[in-house]
């Protein structure tokens, strides 16, 4: 059984503090989250295939629970060609339809057509441009939080991201999706003071 070993952190079968988020055994997904946020969560992430695939996942996710879209991945990857952005440029009305039908993801229209669009506007981009522009928002400090109720929805810097991203004319990515992202994308370390990865 999980232990609470304080407001932000609890310990796992394994031995292990993790930030809280990542749940209680047996709780459904904990095991998921933990592989999650042991490996993935808060690693530096480069390349703007890899950037465009976090962007629309994270996009998916808007009012949804992460786990949800953990689960889905594989799926959306498959569906979604890899997120090989001049893959998913191309896709058009039968494959709306196509993806609107596929229980496998979230079908959301304007989430889908948000994924195509967004595909379309990085091509205009130059090779390593996405990438560059989103880790430029990256703090030049950022302070752990000691507890999950210091981990902020949004900062100045995802809300500049935000910003500079609909200016160019992508969609769904408002400052609490962009902060999300760059969580996950190592932008910033948010794992919690007590967390093993934090060490």
């Amino acid at each position: 059984m999980d232990t609470l070993i304080d407001p932000g952190t609890r310990t796992g079968p394994d031995g292990l503090a993790r930030c809280a988020w990542v749940g209680a055994e047996p709780q459904p997904g904990a095991a998921e989250y933990a592989r999650y946020h042991d490996e993935e969560w808060g690693v530096p992430l480069h390349g703007d295939r890899l950037l465009f695939e976090k962007m629309s996942l994270e996009g998916f996710q808007a009012g949804l629970s992460w786990i949800t879209i953990l689960r889905k991945r594989p799926r959306f990857r498959e569906v979604f060609a890899g997120f090989a952005p001049e893959v998913v440029a191309r896709f058009g009305e039968d494959d709306i339809a196509r993806l609107m039908t596929d229980a496998g993801i979230i079908r959301n229209r304007l989430k889908i057509e948000a994924a195509i669009s967004n595909a379309r506007l990085l091509l205009d981009l130059e090779p390593g441009e996405l990438d560059a522009m989103m880790w430029s928002f990256a703090p030049a400090s950022h302070a752990r939080p000691a507890t999950l109720a210091d981990v902020p929805a949004t900062t100045p810097e995802s809300d500049a991201m935000s910003k500079a991203l609909r200016k160019r004319g992508f969609r769904f990515v408002g400052s609490t999706t962009m902060y999300a992202l760059m969580q996950s994308t190592g932008m910033v370390d948010d794992h919690v003071e007590g967390c093993w990865r934090a060490a």
